[in-house]
């Protein structure tokens, strides 16, 4: 506001026109900050600075708000409107501005909320005093069509979700983890509705389902049937990637451990099975072996009992679904949809969890068995767009979880892709293998990579992962913007490939989220982050573009749709200012990514960051102390150094 607005010429000529100007230091003046902070609460519900009041001569307060930007920008008055609003109506009808501000002195004085409403409502300003706090950055249009749009998604997947299964329509049934995440931010803003319940009845069936592999961990492309009982057994980085992603935010949703489970044992597949020596994620498995479908993943109860001791075979037949008659081509693919888990369970007075740990030991008897089989081929090439998303889990794997092991493979791969993917004149690559990176990358690649460094920065607060973000978007914007139509193409202007009809455009978020759509979300999260408008505009162009297609099928766009819930949000920051090597920092780190935060952003002032963003400057840091600055719409609560302090403020 100080840049926009108090440095301004124009702002100043109509500030001088019609007011006498007065800047407080809140530090200076405590006093001052704490009596008139208490006007802005009673008139708008909460508080917090930068702190706009506008009162009489006499002191009394007749209008209070927090940021305004200097015209009416992010769904927001603009403060040059508003001044000029103001200036007309103290011309004219200033005994009612006096009335007014009489009555709002009185009721604050006298603690009466219903006074407090009735004189907002009395205001010949109220209309603008309610108008600033408006919901996100969205303008007022979009958060009409917006809402709009969501909610239909919604029914629509509503109506297609199989409740006695999870998933939605029929088999095969895709993961779509996408879709999930749509779902919890949903779940998030309408708690009444069963959005909560569509994921939870989603996840914990593929979880229990033989789509999952319950010995080596991970999961497999997709069900061959409703009950993701039978998969197609070749596994996806990609899947594998998105899937951790919706279960450490259910994790955060509901603080269920069988989530953090799944998620962690995603991890230690990748980290065992698909990683490079030299950091870079490999991008699949087949599903047959020895040129047989799912021959390495399937067993039969001799198999089992060659291995394990009699009792402790018996036991894992029972609750794993591995009988004589098999169900999967005479053999059997592990599942705990089918056996008699629950049954094992309440016979022995134990919890499910405390069963499947028993035989912990048997399944890590059973993967060094199967380790000697012939294995599936690996698909070894490493690509940027895939290698995106996995960092980008791993980073949120690091920020919910708190293990340091997932930020240094992430931080690995990030480095891999920085060293081997990208060309001298800064171009990211697509395709590496055997020594060799080739084809220039696509959108795919940007979008996905910048959001893998998004969430290294916000684990991490390293500030070469936002800096490297900054200068991978500006190069997305300058080779895949359609400039007529909007949105991003799928190659780049430069492409060297063979000439096509015409260059393609993605948006349907199908197995995977489109380059477009997550384009979308991250231009949002920089414009949060670093306040630049150009980012909000393009965002925000880049939704409208695609209004037509998000109107028609909105439940095929649910990615896209997550760029919409964010814009439709307000916004939110965290800003820490303190080294980060400061012991403070992981523990405060650790109790905000402990909730599900899907509009939120964290920034890391440790000395070097107003270098990339300017106004991160007025945040000091102390040696001792790390200090915690939240913002909401522009607006930010009183600083706190003190762990329990900063329990709190996240509580309010």
């Amino acid at each position: 506001m100080e840049r926009e607005s108090f440095e301004d010429q124009a702002a100043a000529a109509v500030l001088n026109r019609y007011f006498i100007s007065i800047k407080v230091d809140r530090e200076e003046r405590p006093d001052v900050d704490h009596l008139y902070m208490e006007f802005c609460q009673a008139l708008t519900g909460s508080g917090g600075w930068p702190l706009t009041i506008i009162m009489t001569p006499a002191k009394k307060p007749f209008f209070a708000g927090t940021y305004f930007p200097k015209t009416q920008h992010y769904g927001r008055p603009g403060l040059m409107e508003l001044l000029e609003q103001v200036g007309t109506l103290w011309n004219t009808s200033e005994g009612k501005l006096r009335e007014s501000a009489d009555k709002i002195v009185s009721a604050v004085h006298s603690g009466r909320t219903g006074t407090n409403k009735a004189a907002i409502q009395s205001s010949p300003l109220a209309g603008a005093v309610l108008l600033q706090n408006g919901k996100g950055s969205a303008s007022e249009a979009m958060q009409t069509w917006g809402e709009q749009i969501i909610k239909k998604a919604y029914a629509d997947l509503t109506r297609s979700f199989d409740a006695r299964y999870g998933g939605f329509g029929r088999a095969p049934k895709f993961p779509t983890p996408h879709t999930l995440t749509f779902l919890l931010r949903y779940a998030e803003d309408h708690p009444q509705d069963k959005a909560r319940e569509m994921v939870r009845k989603t996840l914990d069936g593929m979880a229990l389902g033989g789509i999952y592999d319950h010995i080596g961990f991970g999961f497999a492309r997709y069900s061959t049937d409703e009950k993701w009982l039978i998969p197609h057994f070749e596994k996806m980085l990609y899947d594998n990637a998105l899937l951790a992603f919706a279960y450490l935010e259910s994790y955060q949703f509901e603080h269920r451990q069988e989530d953090a489970r799944i998620a962690q044992e995603i991890f230690t597949y990748i980290l065992r099975d698909m990683t490079s020596p030299e950091g870079g994620f490999y991008s699949a498995e087949d599903a047959d072996a020895e040129g047989v479908e799912g021959k390495f993943h399937v067993w039969t109860p001799e198999e089992i009992e060659a291995v394990l001791d009699k009792e402790t075979a018996a036991k894992y037949c029972a609750v794993y679904d591995i009988s004589s008659d098999g169900n999967f081509e005479g053999k059997n693919n592990p599942n705990l949809l089918l056996g008699a888990l629950a049954k094992i369970a309440r016979d022995n007075a134990l919890t499910k969890d405390q069963v499947l740990s028993s035989l912990e030991n048997a399944r890590q008897s059973l993967f060094a068995a199967r380790e000697k089989r012939i294995h599936p081929h690996k698909d070894d090439k490493i690509l940027t767009a895939w290698n995106g998303l996995m960092i980008a889990a791993l980073a949120r794997g690091a920020q919910v979880l708190g293990k340091g092991i997932y930020l240094e493979a992430a931080a690995k791969a990030a480095d891999f892709v920085l060293s081997h993917l990208v060309r001298n004149d800064g171009r990211l690559l697509a395709r590496f293998r055997e020594g060799e990176a080739a084809y220039l990358g696509y959108l795919d690649d940007y979008a996905f990579f910048i959001w893998g460094l998004l969430e290294l920065y916000s684990a991490s607060g390293q500030p070469q992962y936002l800096k490297t973000a900054l200068r991978l978007r500006e190069e997305l914007e300058r080779l895949f913007m359609d400039e007529e139509d909007g949105g991003y193409f799928l190659t780049g202007s430069d492409s060297d490939a063979e000439e096509l009809l015409f260059r393609p455009k993605e948006s349907y978020d199908g197995a995977l989220p489109s380059g477009n759509s997550i384009t979308a979300l991250n231009l949002l999260r920089l414009a949060r982050l670093t306040g630049d408008e150009r980012w909000e505009k393009q965002a925000e162009q880049q939704l409208l573009s695609f209004r037509p297609v998000l109107e028609e099928h909105p439940s095929g766009y649910t990615a896209f749709l997550q760029a919409l819930q964010f814009a439709l949000h307000p916004s939110q920051e965290l800003i820490l200012a303190g080294s980060l090597e400061n012991g403070e920092l992981p523990e405060m780190r650790q109790i905000f990514f402990a909730e599900f935060r899907p509009y939120s952003s964290v920034l890391y002032q440790e000395g070097s960051l107003p270098e990339i963003i300017p106004w991160t400057k007025d945040y000091p840091i102390e040696p001792s102390h790390v200090i915690a600055y939240l913002c909401q719409n522009f607006t930010c609560q009183r600083p706190v150094r003190k762990i329990e302090e900063f329990k709190s403020l996240l509580k309010k």
